[in-house]
């Protein structure tokens, strides 16, 4: 007879994406058609976060939050927000785990997707595609990690 506490009859952790989709999306360029003829070189303002809510046993909503403003001057050249969400099935993982796989690998998987509908949004727009650059959700975990032991956050893993 097999002892209960066996780690081998421990169950398998789990990771089954169940859906991914766009949340909410919003593209605004104020100053066009005007602004197409702006000559003074760009800035880029992005601001990215993610978070998780827990919808069910083993069944979590992790959304990325991706927000893009480019100015020339004073000016908005356009303003792009993205949120990319997915439904994940996770079971048998530990809970001190949990933080690691909703703050990093879901969202790992989920920002290929919001990347690509910024690129789409600033194209349909009339704009060269906005490229964004890869995110190392693993540093940006671990700086949440920092400011909640500093001070109680609210959940939200924002950058």
């Amino acid at each position: 007879m097999a002892d209960p506490t066996d780690a081998t009859e421990a169950p398998q952790p789990q990771f089954n994406i169940r859906r991914i989709y766009l949340k909410d999306m919003s593209f605004e360029s104020p100053r066009a058609p005007q602004i197409f003829d702006a000559t003074t070189q760009p800035q880029i303002d992005m601001q990215l976060g993610a978070g998780a809510t827990q919808l069910a046993d083993n069944l979590h909503e992790v959304v990325v939050n991706v927000t893009a403003t480019v100015r020339s001057g004073e000016d908005t050249v356009f303003l792009v927000e993205v949120q990319q969400a997915g439904l994940f099935h996770i079971e048998g993982v530990p809970p001190e785990q949990m933080g690691w796989v909703l703050g990093v690998t879901c969202p790992n998987v989920l920002f290929p997707y919001a990347r690509q509908v910024v690129s789409d949004a600033t194209v349909a727009g009339g704009f060269p595609p906005l490229l964004l650059a890869p995110v190392n959700f693993e540093v940006l975990y671990q700086q949440h990690l920092q400011r909640q032991q500093a001070a109680p956050a609210d959940g939200q893993l924002t950058h």
